[in-house]
């Protein structure tokens, strides 16, 4: 069965969500799922553990026997999942008091270090969508673009954008200049070559149709090949979107840490993995409500695109010819 494109489902789509949650839950609450510590309640005559330790059952039990053994009163604890993987309340909790709790002294609120993370991300992906957008369609309408740019696009896409990190920093200095620099060489190169094989995917009887009627090639680009391809152009900016949000936990820590991944990386320090799961969230609803607004605005901006059919690869050459083809 082939499946249509992907509607509205509220049901279906708080499922995706509660059912994550459940499993998390399950993990959390039910002790003998998982739990592999003890968090102490009663050290008893224990010299090594005291209240609130979190340690492994293993150890506990050691310690216990050592207890008995001697003739002590033993040490009494519940199940416990280690301090990594707080339980779901936990992590509420943290959300909350994340933008309510002041932080320490040299850190900023989460909503200060979020803020920044949008506009590093904002600058970047604008800047590579600038240079990457007009690329890509020209690569995937005429095939001189493509033979003359993609081999050495192809070629750099594989390189890690984190490698150019040091290079980052010794051009644009230690503040936010690198980290968009990142953002822009890791999104760049993948942009092009997506833009360009959307480009491709044009119904190649449009542009036939438009030679037939003498078409110029400036024509055929701003009146068919442009207008044919901006709903998928839309979605591949949506998609590289998300993509650009890949390359920020690495690249707000080169040069100054700053933003919502160096937030992220000094609660993992201070043991506050509550507030670590918090900013990864954060991230992730600021994701899915852009992209969910996004969507929305597809609706509006394209209200022709619902009804066309799937788009499929063109069997003639991309490359645009400055003369119609010969009447058969």
């Amino acid at each position: 069965m082939v499946c249509g494109p992907a509607r509205a489902d509220p049901p279906a789509g708080v499922a995706s969500f509660l059912l994550p949650l459940l499993v998390w839950s399950i993990i959390s609450y039910v002790p003998f799922i998982w739990h592999p510590q003890v968090l102490v309640s009663n050290p008893g005559d224990s010299g090594m553990l005291s209240v609130g330790t979190r340690i492994d059952r293993s150890q506990f039990d050691e310690e216990n026997q050592r207890l008995v053994t001697a003739g002590k009163r033993i040490a009494v604890g519940d199940p416990a999942n280690p301090i990594f993987l707080p339980a779901p309340h936990e992590v509420g909790k943290a959300l909350a008091s994340a933008y309510t709790t002041e932080p320490r002294r040299g850190d900023k609120w989460l909503h200060e270090a979020l803020w920044h993370s949008i506009t590093v991300i904002v600058y970047g992906f604008v800047l590579c969508s600038i240079i990457a957008v007009p690329l890509g369609i020209m690569c995937g309408t005429w095939s001189f673009f493509s033979r003359l740019f993609e081999p050495f696009i192809d070629f750099v896409r594989y390189m890690p954008a984190p490698a150019f990190g040091a290079l980052a920093i010794a051009i644009t200095g230690i503040n936010d200049g690198p980290k968009i620099s990142i953002i822009v060489i890791g999104t760049f190169f993948q942009m092009v070559l997506v833009i360009a094989n959307t480009t491709r995917q044009l119904d190649g009887a449009l542009l036939e149709a438009a030679q037939t009627l003498g078409a110029s090639d400036r024509r055929l680009l701003t009146r068919v090949v442009i207008p044919g391809i901006l709903p998928n152009l839309y979605t591949d900016l949506r998609v590289l979107l998300g993509w650009a949000w890949t390359y920020l936990i690495v690249a707000e820590l080169i040069g100054a840490s700053s933003g919502i991944s160096y937030f992220i990386n000094q609660q993992g320090k201070y043991r506050n993995y509550g507030n670590v799961f918090a900013g990864i969230i954060t991230i992730g609803l600021i994701g899915l409500i852009t992209d969910q607004i996004l969507g929305w605005l597809s609706h509006f901006l394209f209200p022709w695109s619902g009804a066309q059919p799937p788009t499929r690869p063109s069997r003639i050459a991309f490359a645009m010819r400055s003369s119609p083809p010969t009447a058969r």
